[in-house]
Protein backbone atom coordinates (compact mmCIF):
# COMPACT_ATOMS: atom_id res chain seq x y z
CA UNK A 1 0.00 0.00 0.00
CA UNK A 2 2.87 2.40 0.78
CA UNK A 3 4.31 1.88 -2.72
CA UNK A 4 0.91 2.66 -4.25
CA UNK A 5 0.51 5.79 -2.13
CA UNK A 6 4.00 6.95 -3.10
CA UNK A 7 3.22 6.46 -6.80
CA UNK A 8 -0.05 8.36 -6.46
CA UNK A 9 1.70 11.22 -4.69
CA UNK A 10 4.32 11.54 -7.44
CA UNK A 11 1.72 11.29 -10.23
CA UNK A 12 -0.51 13.95 -8.65
CA UNK A 13 2.46 16.27 -8.13
CA UNK A 14 3.30 16.06 -11.84
CA UNK A 15 -0.22 16.05 -13.26
CA UNK A 16 -2.00 18.57 -11.03
CA UNK A 17 -0.39 21.75 -12.46
CA UNK A 18 -0.87 20.45 -16.01
CA UNK A 19 -4.52 19.74 -15.26
CA UNK A 20 -5.12 23.23 -13.87
CA UNK A 21 -3.50 24.94 -16.85
CA UNK A 22 -5.16 22.63 -19.36
CA UNK A 23 -8.68 23.05 -18.02
CA UNK A 24 -8.60 26.77 -17.44
CA UNK A 25 -6.79 27.35 -20.72
CA UNK A 26 -9.18 25.23 -22.77
CA UNK A 27 -12.22 26.74 -21.06
CA UNK A 28 -10.98 30.28 -21.74
CA UNK A 29 -10.10 29.46 -25.36
CA UNK A 30 -13.49 27.86 -26.09
CA UNK A 31 -15.31 30.70 -24.35
CA UNK A 32 -13.68 33.22 -26.69
CA UNK A 33 -13.87 30.98 -29.78
CA UNK A 34 -17.62 30.47 -29.33
CA UNK A 35 -18.37 34.06 -28.35
CA UNK A 36 -19.30 33.42 -24.69
CA UNK A 37 -21.83 30.79 -25.67
CA UNK A 38 -22.38 29.88 -22.00
CA UNK A 39 -23.89 33.31 -21.35
CA UNK A 40 -25.61 34.04 -24.67
CA UNK A 41 -27.31 30.64 -25.01
CA UNK A 42 -28.11 29.83 -21.39
CA UNK A 43 -31.77 30.76 -21.84
CA UNK A 44 -32.08 28.53 -24.89
CA UNK A 45 -30.63 25.70 -22.83
CA UNK A 46 -33.41 26.04 -20.27
CA UNK A 47 -36.01 26.12 -23.07
CA UNK A 48 -34.75 22.93 -24.72
CA UNK A 49 -34.48 21.17 -21.34
CA UNK A 50 -38.09 22.00 -20.54
CA UNK A 51 -39.17 19.62 -23.32
CA UNK A 52 -41.03 22.18 -25.42
CA UNK A 53 -39.00 21.17 -28.50
CA UNK A 54 -38.83 17.41 -27.86
CA UNK A 55 -39.62 15.09 -30.77
CA UNK A 56 -40.09 11.45 -29.65
CA UNK A 57 -39.46 10.22 -33.20
CA UNK A 58 -35.87 11.47 -33.27
CA UNK A 59 -33.06 8.92 -32.67
CA UNK A 60 -31.84 8.29 -29.13
CA UNK A 61 -32.82 6.57 -25.89
CA UNK A 62 -33.88 9.36 -23.49
CA UNK A 63 -35.36 12.86 -23.54
CA UNK A 64 -33.27 16.04 -23.23
CA UNK A 65 -34.40 16.33 -19.61
CA UNK A 66 -33.52 12.73 -18.77
CA UNK A 67 -30.10 13.10 -20.42
CA UNK A 68 -29.47 16.20 -18.29
CA UNK A 69 -30.65 14.54 -15.07
CA UNK A 70 -28.54 11.45 -15.81
CA UNK A 71 -25.49 13.66 -16.28
CA UNK A 72 -26.44 15.77 -13.26
CA UNK A 73 -26.88 12.64 -11.17
CA UNK A 74 -23.25 11.87 -11.98
CA UNK A 75 -22.01 15.41 -11.34
CA UNK A 76 -24.20 16.31 -8.35
CA UNK A 77 -22.64 13.84 -5.98
CA UNK A 78 -20.26 13.61 -3.09
CA UNK A 79 -18.10 16.23 -4.79
CA UNK A 80 -20.75 18.76 -3.78
CA UNK A 81 -20.65 17.69 -0.14
CA UNK A 82 -17.24 16.12 0.45
CA UNK A 83 -15.29 17.68 -2.43
CA UNK A 84 -16.04 21.29 -1.48
CA UNK A 85 -15.06 20.52 2.10
CA UNK A 86 -11.78 18.97 0.91
CA UNK A 87 -10.99 22.03 -1.22
CA UNK A 88 -11.61 24.44 1.67
CA UNK A 89 -9.81 22.22 4.20
CA UNK A 90 -6.65 22.15 2.08
CA UNK A 91 -6.79 25.39 0.12
CA UNK A 92 -8.78 27.63 2.44
CA UNK A 93 -12.05 29.47 1.64
CA UNK A 94 -10.48 31.01 -1.49
CA UNK A 95 -10.62 27.61 -3.17
CA UNK A 96 -14.37 28.10 -3.60
CA UNK A 97 -13.73 31.13 -5.84
CA UNK A 98 -11.60 28.98 -8.15
CA UNK A 99 -14.39 26.41 -8.22
CA UNK A 100 -16.64 29.19 -9.57
CA UNK A 101 -14.11 30.14 -12.23
CA UNK A 102 -13.79 26.50 -13.26
CA UNK A 103 -17.58 26.25 -13.53
CA UNK A 104 -17.99 29.42 -15.62
CA UNK A 105 -15.32 28.38 -18.10
CA UNK A 106 -16.47 24.79 -17.82
CA UNK A 107 -19.87 25.70 -19.21
CA UNK A 108 -18.23 26.44 -22.58
CA UNK A 109 -16.15 23.27 -22.32
CA UNK A 110 -19.21 21.18 -21.50
CA UNK A 111 -21.13 22.67 -24.45
CA UNK A 112 -18.23 21.84 -26.75
CA UNK A 113 -17.69 18.23 -25.72
CA UNK A 114 -21.40 17.37 -25.68
CA UNK A 115 -22.03 18.93 -29.10
CA UNK A 116 -19.14 17.01 -30.66
CA UNK A 117 -20.17 13.80 -28.90
CA UNK A 118 -23.66 14.09 -30.37
CA UNK A 119 -22.23 14.89 -33.79
CA UNK A 120 -20.14 11.72 -33.85
CA UNK A 121 -22.34 9.28 -31.94
CA UNK A 122 -23.10 5.91 -33.56
CA UNK A 123 -26.13 3.63 -33.73
CA UNK A 124 -25.88 0.52 -31.55
CA UNK A 125 -28.81 -1.52 -32.81
CA UNK A 126 -28.92 -3.07 -29.34
CA UNK A 127 -30.98 -6.23 -28.88
CA UNK A 128 -31.56 -5.66 -25.17
CA UNK A 129 -32.41 -2.62 -23.06
CA UNK A 130 -29.14 -2.72 -21.16
CA UNK A 131 -27.22 -2.36 -24.44
CA UNK A 132 -28.97 0.82 -25.60
CA UNK A 133 -29.59 2.02 -29.19
CA UNK A 134 -26.84 4.66 -29.44
CA UNK A 135 -23.32 5.19 -28.15
CA UNK A 136 -21.29 8.38 -28.06
CA UNK A 137 -18.60 10.22 -26.19
CA UNK A 138 -15.12 11.72 -26.59
CA UNK A 139 -13.62 8.44 -27.82
CA UNK A 140 -15.70 8.79 -31.00
CA UNK A 141 -14.84 12.40 -31.77
CA UNK A 142 -11.20 11.83 -30.84
CA UNK A 143 -11.03 9.03 -33.41
CA UNK A 144 -13.39 10.21 -36.15
CA UNK A 145 -13.29 13.98 -35.65
CA UNK A 146 -9.50 14.21 -35.80
CA UNK A 147 -9.48 11.92 -38.85
CA UNK A 148 -12.16 13.97 -40.65
CA UNK A 149 -10.51 17.34 -39.99
CA UNK A 150 -6.81 16.50 -40.08
CA UNK A 151 -6.60 13.00 -41.56
CA UNK A 152 -4.66 11.77 -38.53
CA UNK A 153 -5.06 8.32 -37.01
CA UNK A 154 -5.87 9.06 -33.38
CA UNK A 155 -7.62 5.79 -32.60
CA UNK A 156 -4.86 4.81 -30.13
CA UNK A 157 -5.55 8.09 -28.28
CA UNK A 158 -9.27 7.37 -28.34
CA UNK A 159 -8.67 3.87 -26.98
CA UNK A 160 -6.44 5.29 -24.24
CA UNK A 161 -9.17 7.77 -23.32
CA UNK A 162 -11.87 5.07 -23.25
CA UNK A 163 -9.73 2.74 -21.15
CA UNK A 164 -8.75 5.44 -18.65
CA UNK A 165 -12.32 6.73 -18.35
CA UNK A 166 -13.46 3.19 -17.69
CA UNK A 167 -10.85 2.96 -14.92
CA UNK A 168 -12.01 6.36 -13.65
CA UNK A 169 -15.57 5.03 -13.52
CA UNK A 170 -14.45 2.35 -11.07
CA UNK A 171 -12.82 4.91 -8.73
CA UNK A 172 -14.09 8.48 -9.13
CA UNK A 173 -17.67 7.73 -10.05
CA UNK A 174 -18.09 4.60 -7.99
CA UNK A 175 -15.65 3.65 -5.23
CA UNK A 176 -15.46 7.22 -3.89
CA UNK A 177 -19.25 7.32 -3.75
CA UNK A 178 -19.62 4.08 -1.81
CA UNK A 179 -16.74 5.09 0.47
CA UNK A 180 -18.44 8.37 1.36
CA UNK A 181 -21.74 6.66 2.14
CA UNK A 182 -20.11 3.91 4.19
CA UNK A 183 -17.96 6.38 6.15
CA UNK A 184 -20.94 8.59 6.93
CA UNK A 185 -23.09 5.64 8.06
CA UNK A 186 -20.25 4.23 10.17
CA UNK A 187 -19.62 7.61 11.83
CA UNK A 188 -23.29 8.09 12.69
CA UNK A 189 -24.56 4.60 13.45
CA UNK A 190 -21.49 2.39 13.85
CA UNK A 191 -22.58 0.08 11.04
CA UNK A 192 -19.68 -1.80 9.44
CA UNK A 193 -18.62 -0.34 6.11
CA UNK A 194 -18.88 -3.69 4.34
CA UNK A 195 -22.56 -3.96 5.24
CA UNK A 196 -23.31 -0.52 3.78
CA UNK A 197 -21.22 -1.30 0.70
CA UNK A 198 -23.15 -4.50 0.07
CA UNK A 199 -26.49 -2.71 0.48
CA UNK A 200 -25.70 0.16 -1.91
CA UNK A 201 -24.16 -2.21 -4.45
CA UNK A 202 -27.49 -4.05 -4.51
CA UNK A 203 -29.42 -0.85 -5.20
CA UNK A 204 -27.04 0.29 -7.93
CA UNK A 205 -27.11 -3.14 -9.54
CA UNK A 206 -30.90 -3.25 -9.67
CA UNK A 207 -30.96 0.02 -11.65
CA UNK A 208 -28.01 -0.33 -14.02
CA UNK A 209 -29.02 -3.75 -15.30
CA UNK A 210 -31.92 -1.99 -17.05
CA UNK A 211 -29.58 0.16 -19.14
CA UNK A 212 -29.85 3.86 -19.98
CA UNK A 213 -33.67 3.80 -20.29
CA UNK A 214 -34.10 2.70 -16.69
CA UNK A 215 -31.25 4.94 -15.52
CA UNK A 216 -32.89 7.93 -17.22
CA UNK A 217 -36.26 7.23 -15.59
CA UNK A 218 -34.73 6.86 -12.12
CA UNK A 219 -32.49 9.93 -12.36
CA UNK A 220 -35.34 11.99 -13.85
CA UNK A 221 -37.02 11.72 -10.45
CA UNK A 222 -33.99 11.40 -8.18
CA UNK A 223 -31.88 14.33 -9.40
CA UNK A 224 -34.47 17.13 -8.90
CA UNK A 225 -35.55 15.75 -5.52
CA UNK A 226 -32.07 15.38 -4.06
CA UNK A 227 -30.82 18.74 -5.36
CA UNK A 228 -33.88 20.56 -4.02
CA UNK A 229 -33.63 18.88 -0.61
CA UNK A 230 -29.98 19.85 -0.20
CA UNK A 231 -30.36 23.44 -1.41
CA UNK A 232 -33.38 24.08 0.84
CA UNK A 233 -31.53 22.70 3.87
CA UNK A 234 -28.50 24.89 3.11
CA UNK A 235 -30.68 27.97 2.64
CA UNK A 236 -32.19 27.39 6.09
CA UNK A 237 -28.69 27.32 7.60
CA UNK A 238 -27.70 30.50 5.77
CA UNK A 239 -30.90 32.28 6.82
CA UNK A 240 -30.30 31.34 10.47
CA UNK A 241 -26.71 32.60 10.17
CA UNK A 242 -27.51 35.55 7.91
CA UNK A 243 -25.03 37.88 9.59
CA UNK A 244 -22.19 35.56 8.57
CA UNK A 245 -23.06 35.26 4.86
CA UNK A 246 -21.72 38.60 3.57
CA UNK A 247 -18.46 38.24 5.57
CA UNK A 248 -18.16 34.72 4.14
CA UNK A 249 -18.19 36.10 0.60
CA UNK A 250 -15.56 38.64 1.63
CA UNK A 251 -13.36 35.89 3.04
CA UNK A 252 -13.76 33.76 -0.09
CA UNK A 253 -12.72 36.59 -2.44
CA UNK A 254 -9.83 37.83 -0.30
CA UNK A 255 -8.46 34.34 0.30
CA UNK A 256 -8.68 33.47 -3.42
CA UNK A 257 -5.75 35.76 -4.27
CA UNK A 258 -4.03 36.19 -0.91
CA UNK A 259 -4.60 32.90 0.92
CA UNK A 260 -3.85 32.76 4.61
CA UNK A 261 -6.55 30.50 5.98
CA UNK A 262 -5.67 27.11 4.54
CA UNK A 263 -5.63 24.76 7.51
CA UNK A 264 -3.57 21.86 6.18
CA UNK A 265 -0.43 21.21 4.19
CA UNK A 266 2.71 23.08 3.22
CA UNK A 267 0.66 25.09 0.76
CA UNK A 268 -0.79 27.26 3.50
CA UNK A 269 -0.75 30.81 2.19
CA UNK A 270 0.38 29.80 -1.32
CA UNK A 271 -1.81 31.14 -4.14
CA UNK A 272 -1.23 28.25 -6.58
CA UNK A 273 -2.01 25.73 -3.85
CA UNK A 274 -5.41 27.33 -3.23
CA UNK A 275 -6.07 27.64 -6.94
CA UNK A 276 -5.10 24.03 -7.59
CA UNK A 277 -7.46 22.63 -4.99
CA UNK A 278 -10.32 24.82 -6.18
CA UNK A 279 -9.86 23.78 -9.81
CA UNK A 280 -9.36 20.09 -9.00
CA UNK A 281 -12.40 19.85 -6.79
CA UNK A 282 -14.40 22.04 -9.18
CA UNK A 283 -13.60 19.64 -12.00
CA UNK A 284 -14.38 16.64 -9.86
CA UNK A 285 -17.74 18.19 -9.05
CA UNK A 286 -18.94 19.44 -12.45
CA UNK A 287 -16.75 17.17 -14.65
CA UNK A 288 -16.35 19.82 -17.37
CA UNK A 289 -13.58 18.76 -19.73
CA UNK A 290 -13.36 15.29 -18.30
CA UNK A 291 -15.37 13.77 -21.11
CA UNK A 292 -17.77 11.75 -18.99
CA UNK A 293 -21.04 13.70 -19.24
CA UNK A 294 -21.02 13.74 -23.09
CA UNK A 295 -21.61 10.00 -22.94
CA UNK A 296 -24.93 10.49 -21.14
CA UNK A 297 -25.94 13.40 -23.37
CA UNK A 298 -25.21 11.31 -26.46
CA UNK A 299 -28.22 9.17 -25.56
CA UNK A 300 -30.64 12.12 -25.95
CA UNK A 301 -33.38 11.94 -28.58
CA UNK A 302 -32.29 14.57 -31.10
CA UNK A 303 -30.84 14.96 -34.56
CA UNK A 304 -29.33 18.36 -33.75
CA UNK A 305 -26.04 18.06 -31.77
CA UNK A 306 -26.10 21.70 -30.62
CA UNK A 307 -29.56 21.28 -29.08
CA UNK A 308 -28.02 18.92 -26.53
CA UNK A 309 -24.92 21.08 -26.18
CA UNK A 310 -27.02 23.97 -24.86
CA UNK A 311 -28.70 21.60 -22.40
CA UNK A 312 -25.27 20.61 -21.11
CA UNK A 313 -24.51 24.28 -20.38
CA UNK A 314 -26.78 24.01 -17.36
CA UNK A 315 -24.73 21.32 -15.63
CA UNK A 316 -21.79 23.34 -14.26
CA UNK A 317 -24.18 26.16 -13.42
CA UNK A 318 -26.50 23.96 -11.35
CA UNK A 319 -23.77 21.77 -9.91
CA UNK A 320 -21.09 24.29 -8.95
CA UNK A 321 -22.51 27.81 -9.07
CA UNK A 322 -25.61 26.75 -7.12
CA UNK A 323 -25.06 23.56 -5.11
CA UNK A 324 -21.33 23.76 -4.36
CA UNK A 325 -21.78 27.38 -3.35
CA UNK A 326 -24.38 26.31 -0.81
CA UNK A 327 -21.91 23.89 0.76
CA UNK A 328 -19.06 26.41 0.73
CA UNK A 329 -21.13 29.18 2.31
CA UNK A 330 -22.33 26.86 5.08
CA UNK A 331 -18.74 25.85 5.89
CA UNK A 332 -17.26 29.35 5.71
CA UNK A 333 -20.10 31.33 7.30
CA UNK A 334 -20.17 29.02 10.34
CA UNK A 335 -16.36 29.04 10.63
CA UNK A 336 -16.07 25.26 10.92
CA UNK A 337 -13.36 25.03 8.25
CA UNK A 338 -10.75 25.99 10.85
CA UNK A 339 -12.44 24.49 13.91
CA UNK A 340 -11.36 21.55 16.05
CA UNK A 341 -14.08 19.62 17.86
CA UNK A 342 -14.20 16.78 20.42
CA UNK A 343 -13.41 13.55 18.59
CA UNK A 344 -13.15 9.85 19.37
CA UNK A 345 -10.09 8.54 17.50
CA UNK A 346 -9.66 4.79 17.10
CA UNK A 347 -5.99 3.99 16.48
CA UNK A 348 -7.05 1.94 13.44
CA UNK A 349 -8.87 4.90 11.82
CA UNK A 350 -7.86 5.30 8.16
CA UNK A 351 -7.87 9.10 8.49
CA UNK A 352 -4.87 9.07 10.86
CA UNK A 353 -1.61 10.25 9.34
CA UNK A 354 1.68 11.79 10.47
CA UNK A 355 3.12 15.17 9.58
CA UNK A 356 6.21 17.27 10.07
CA UNK A 357 5.08 20.43 11.83
CA UNK A 358 7.31 23.50 11.69
CA UNK A 359 7.44 26.48 14.05
CA UNK A 360 4.90 28.39 11.93
CA UNK A 361 2.42 25.52 12.12
CA UNK A 362 2.91 24.34 8.54
CA UNK A 363 2.21 20.66 7.90
CA UNK A 364 3.99 18.25 5.57
CA UNK A 365 2.84 14.64 5.56
CA UNK A 366 5.59 12.09 6.20
CA UNK A 367 5.96 8.34 6.56
CA UNK A 368 7.48 7.24 9.82
CA UNK A 369 7.80 4.20 12.06
CA UNK A 370 9.32 6.14 14.93
CA UNK A 371 7.31 6.16 18.18
CA UNK A 372 5.76 9.50 19.09
CA UNK A 373 5.98 10.50 22.74
CA UNK A 374 3.05 12.22 24.42
CA UNK A 375 3.35 13.89 27.82
CA UNK A 376 0.29 15.16 29.69
CA UNK A 377 -1.64 14.97 26.43
CA UNK A 378 0.81 17.04 24.35
CA UNK A 379 3.37 16.06 21.73
CA UNK A 380 6.86 16.21 23.13
CA UNK A 381 9.01 18.82 21.34
CA UNK A 382 12.07 17.23 19.75
CA UNK A 383 13.46 20.09 17.65
CA UNK A 384 12.66 22.80 15.11
CA UNK A 385 10.46 20.34 13.23
CA UNK A 386 8.43 17.66 14.98
CA UNK A 387 6.61 14.63 13.63
CA UNK A 388 3.12 14.71 15.04
CA UNK A 389 0.05 12.51 15.01
CA UNK A 390 -2.59 14.11 12.73
CA UNK A 391 -6.26 13.45 12.09
CA UNK A 392 -7.56 14.58 8.70
CA UNK A 393 -4.03 15.97 8.23
CA UNK A 394 -4.24 18.35 11.22
CA UNK A 395 -2.49 17.76 14.54
CA UNK A 396 -4.70 16.90 17.51
CA UNK A 397 -4.59 19.65 20.14
CA UNK A 398 -4.32 17.34 23.16
CA UNK A 399 -4.89 13.65 23.82
CA UNK A 400 -7.10 12.19 26.57
CA UNK A 401 -8.00 8.68 27.63
CA UNK A 402 -11.65 9.46 28.35
CA UNK A 403 -14.44 10.91 26.22
CA UNK A 404 -15.08 13.72 28.70
CA UNK A 405 -11.43 14.80 28.17
CA UNK A 406 -10.56 14.99 31.85
CA UNK A 407 -7.64 12.52 31.96
CA UNK A 408 -4.68 13.52 29.73
CA UNK A 409 -2.81 10.70 27.99
CA UNK A 410 0.89 10.18 28.60
CA UNK A 411 2.74 7.48 26.77
CA UNK A 412 3.76 6.43 23.26
CA UNK A 413 1.87 6.25 19.97
CA UNK A 414 3.57 3.99 17.42
CA UNK A 415 2.58 4.53 13.75
CA UNK A 416 0.81 1.46 12.39
CA UNK A 417 0.07 0.03 15.82
CA UNK A 418 -3.58 -0.47 16.81
CA UNK A 419 -2.82 0.53 20.41
CA UNK A 420 -1.16 3.41 22.25
CA UNK A 421 0.89 2.35 25.26
CA UNK A 422 0.33 4.54 28.29
CA UNK A 423 3.02 5.49 30.79
CA UNK A 424 0.95 3.54 33.30
CA UNK A 425 1.35 0.37 31.20
CA UNK A 426 -2.27 0.40 29.96
CA UNK A 427 -2.95 -0.18 26.25
CA UNK A 428 -5.47 2.19 24.65
CA UNK A 429 -7.21 1.38 21.36
CA UNK A 430 -9.02 4.75 21.31
CA UNK A 431 -7.89 8.22 22.33
CA UNK A 432 -9.92 11.42 22.58
CA UNK A 433 -9.17 15.03 21.77
CA UNK A 434 -10.12 18.11 19.75
CA UNK A 435 -9.50 17.42 16.06
CA UNK A 436 -10.33 18.90 12.67
CA UNK A 437 -12.91 17.57 10.25
CA UNK A 438 -12.62 17.05 6.51
CA UNK A 439 -14.69 15.64 3.65
CA UNK A 440 -18.39 15.05 4.41
CA UNK A 441 -17.90 15.17 8.23
CA UNK A 442 -16.77 18.81 7.83
CA UNK A 443 -19.92 19.66 5.90
CA UNK A 444 -21.99 17.87 8.53
CA UNK A 445 -20.30 19.95 11.24
CA UNK A 446 -21.21 23.12 9.33
CA UNK A 447 -24.86 22.13 9.21
CA UNK A 448 -24.82 21.12 12.88
CA UNK A 449 -23.42 24.43 14.08
CA UNK A 450 -25.54 26.35 11.58
CA UNK A 451 -28.78 24.80 12.83
CA UNK A 452 -27.87 24.89 16.54
CA UNK A 453 -29.33 28.39 17.13
CA UNK A 454 -32.82 27.08 16.30
CA UNK A 455 -32.33 23.81 18.19
CA UNK A 456 -32.05 21.63 15.10
CA UNK A 457 -28.35 20.83 15.21
CA UNK A 458 -29.18 17.19 15.90
CA UNK A 459 -31.00 17.03 12.54
CA UNK A 460 -27.89 17.96 10.51
CA UNK A 461 -26.31 14.52 10.42
CA UNK A 462 -29.53 13.00 9.10
CA UNK A 463 -29.88 15.67 6.39
CA UNK A 464 -26.32 15.11 5.21
CA UNK A 465 -26.68 11.35 5.52
CA UNK A 466 -29.78 11.30 3.30
CA UNK A 467 -28.19 13.68 0.78
CA UNK A 468 -24.90 11.75 0.73
CA UNK A 469 -26.83 8.54 0.17
CA UNK A 470 -28.93 9.97 -2.68
CA UNK A 471 -26.04 11.87 -4.27
CA UNK A 472 -23.63 8.96 -4.11
CA UNK A 473 -26.01 6.26 -5.31
CA UNK A 474 -27.23 8.38 -8.22
CA UNK A 475 -23.65 9.22 -9.19
CA UNK A 476 -22.65 5.56 -9.22
CA UNK A 477 -25.71 4.70 -11.30
CA UNK A 478 -24.86 7.27 -13.97
CA UNK A 479 -21.13 6.49 -14.00
CA UNK A 480 -21.87 2.86 -14.71
CA UNK A 481 -23.31 3.97 -18.05
CA UNK A 482 -20.20 6.01 -18.82
CA UNK A 483 -18.01 3.01 -18.19
CA UNK A 484 -20.09 0.54 -20.13
CA UNK A 485 -20.02 2.80 -23.23
CA UNK A 486 -16.22 2.79 -22.94
CA UNK A 487 -16.20 -0.99 -22.62
CA UNK A 488 -18.43 -1.18 -25.68
CA UNK A 489 -16.08 1.07 -27.65
CA UNK A 490 -13.05 -1.04 -26.72
CA UNK A 491 -14.45 -4.58 -26.96
CA UNK A 492 -17.98 -4.42 -28.34
CA UNK A 493 -21.39 -5.24 -26.87
CA UNK A 494 -20.16 -8.49 -25.34
CA UNK A 495 -18.16 -6.49 -22.80
CA UNK A 496 -21.10 -4.46 -21.41
CA UNK A 497 -22.54 -7.04 -19.01
CA UNK A 498 -19.16 -8.18 -17.59
CA UNK A 499 -18.27 -4.53 -17.06
CA UNK A 500 -21.40 -4.01 -14.96
CA UNK A 501 -20.44 -6.89 -12.67
CA UNK A 502 -16.88 -5.57 -12.21
CA UNK A 503 -18.34 -2.12 -11.52
CA UNK A 504 -20.43 -3.52 -8.66
CA UNK A 505 -17.40 -5.31 -7.21
CA UNK A 506 -15.47 -2.03 -7.14
CA UNK A 507 -18.47 -0.35 -5.54
CA UNK A 508 -18.30 -2.79 -2.66
CA UNK A 509 -14.50 -2.58 -2.34
CA UNK A 510 -14.64 1.21 -2.30
CA UNK A 511 -16.68 1.15 0.88
CA UNK A 512 -13.90 -0.48 2.89
CA UNK A 513 -10.76 1.37 1.64
CA UNK A 514 -9.27 4.53 3.23
CA UNK A 515 -10.83 7.73 1.83
CA UNK A 516 -7.56 9.53 1.06
CA UNK A 517 -6.25 6.68 -1.09
CA UNK A 518 -9.44 6.55 -3.15
CA UNK A 519 -9.67 10.31 -3.68
CA UNK A 520 -6.03 10.47 -4.76
CA UNK A 521 -6.44 7.57 -7.18
CA UNK A 522 -9.46 9.37 -8.61
CA UNK A 523 -7.40 12.52 -9.16
CA UNK A 524 -4.72 10.62 -11.10
CA UNK A 525 -7.25 8.91 -13.35
CA UNK A 526 -9.09 12.22 -13.76
CA UNK A 527 -5.99 13.96 -15.08
CA UNK A 528 -5.15 11.16 -17.50
CA UNK A 529 -8.59 11.25 -19.17
CA UNK A 530 -8.97 15.02 -19.17
CA UNK A 531 -5.81 16.01 -21.03
CA UNK A 532 -6.44 14.14 -24.34
CA UNK A 533 -10.04 15.35 -24.27
CA UNK A 534 -9.30 19.07 -23.91
CA UNK A 535 -6.53 18.89 -26.54
CA UNK A 536 -9.03 17.36 -28.97
CA UNK A 537 -11.64 20.02 -28.17
CA UNK A 538 -9.17 22.77 -29.05
CA UNK A 539 -8.15 21.03 -32.28
CA UNK A 540 -11.80 20.58 -33.33
CA UNK A 541 -12.91 24.06 -32.27
CA UNK A 542 -13.18 25.18 -35.91
CA UNK A 543 -15.62 22.37 -36.74
CA UNK A 544 -17.45 23.05 -33.48
CA UNK A 545 -17.94 26.72 -34.33
CA UNK A 546 -19.23 25.82 -37.80
CA UNK A 547 -21.81 23.40 -36.35
CA UNK A 548 -22.86 25.93 -33.71
CA UNK A 549 -23.24 28.83 -36.12
CA UNK A 550 -25.26 26.68 -38.50
CA UNK A 551 -27.68 25.64 -35.76
CA UNK A 552 -28.43 29.16 -34.57
CA UNK A 553 -28.73 30.46 -38.13
CA UNK A 554 -31.21 27.71 -39.14
CA UNK A 555 -33.21 27.78 -35.85
CA UNK A 556 -34.39 24.15 -36.23
CA UNK A 557 -36.08 24.22 -32.83
CA UNK A 558 -38.89 26.28 -34.39
CA UNK A 559 -39.85 23.30 -36.55
CA UNK A 560 -39.79 21.11 -33.44
CA UNK A 561 -42.40 23.23 -31.67
CA UNK A 562 -45.31 20.84 -30.96
CA UNK A 563 -47.84 23.42 -32.15
CA UNK A 564 -46.10 23.68 -35.53
CA UNK A 565 -45.68 19.91 -35.83
CA UNK A 566 -49.41 19.50 -35.26
CA UNK A 567 -50.10 21.56 -38.38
Amino acid sequence: MEILEHFIEIANTILSPILVIGLLGAGAFLTLRLGFVQLRRLGHGFAVTSGKYDDPDEPGDVTHFQALTTALSATVGTGNIAGVALAIHWGGPGALFWMWVTALLGMATKFSEVTLAQHYRISMDGNTKWEGSVSGGPMYYIEHGIKDVFGWNWKPVAMFFAFMLMITSFFTGNAIQSNTIATQVADNFGIATWITGLFTAGIVGAVIIGGISRIGKVTGILAPVMASLYVIAALVVLFVNLDGVIPAFGTIFSEAFNPTAGVAGTGMGIFLFTMRYGVQRGLFSNEAGQGSAPIAHSAAKTDEPVSEGVVALLEPFIDTIVICTMTGLVIVSTGVFSAKVPTSIALTDGNISYAMVDEQGGHESVRTDAPISITDGFHEATGATDVQFTYYDINVSRFFTDEAQTVPFSGVITPGSPVAVGADGVDYTTLYGDAARNSSPLTTLGFEQGLDPIGLGWLAKYIILVCVFLFAVSTAISWSYYGDRCANYLWGKKAILPYKFVFLIFHFLGAIVAVTTIWDLGDVALSLVTLPNVITLILLSGLLKKITDSYFERKPWIDNNPAKRAK
